[in-house]
């Protein structure tokens, strides 16, 4: 699913229209940026976390011109689910079906 088949869904359940559904998104997805790289984590009850990870300093190799590397310490976005959502996808994707895989002949 991608963010306008998102905003559609929306757009769809709550009557709300799709521009407006797409000004919220992108001012909640505006805020989650600023707040993870301000070192804030963001927590949502029942859907999971939005936090900033530590990546510890490490030697690195480039393998073309077999020379170490120094790799400096820097932080990353991460997603760690809530339970609640992780036993929801359990749930659901015990359910699922994938569709068939194209055929080579298809493509």
């Amino acid at each position: 699913m991608r963010k306008a088949d998102l905003v559609n869904q929306i757009s769809e359940i709550t009557g709300i229209p799709k521009v407006d559904v797409l000004v919220t998104l992108e001012n909640m997805f505006k805020e989650v940026k600023k707040s993870l790289a301000n070192g804030q984590n963001i927590y949502i009850r029942g859907f999971g976390s939005f936090i900033v990870k530590k990546r510890a300093a490490k030697i690195g190799r480039n393998i073309k011109k077999n020379v170490a590397v120094h790799i400096p310490e820097h932080f990353i976005p991460a997603f760690k689910p809530a339970k609640e959502f992780v036993a929801d996808v359990k749930k659901l994707s015990t359910d699922f079906v994938p569709p068939p895989e194209p055929k080579e002949e298809d493509m």
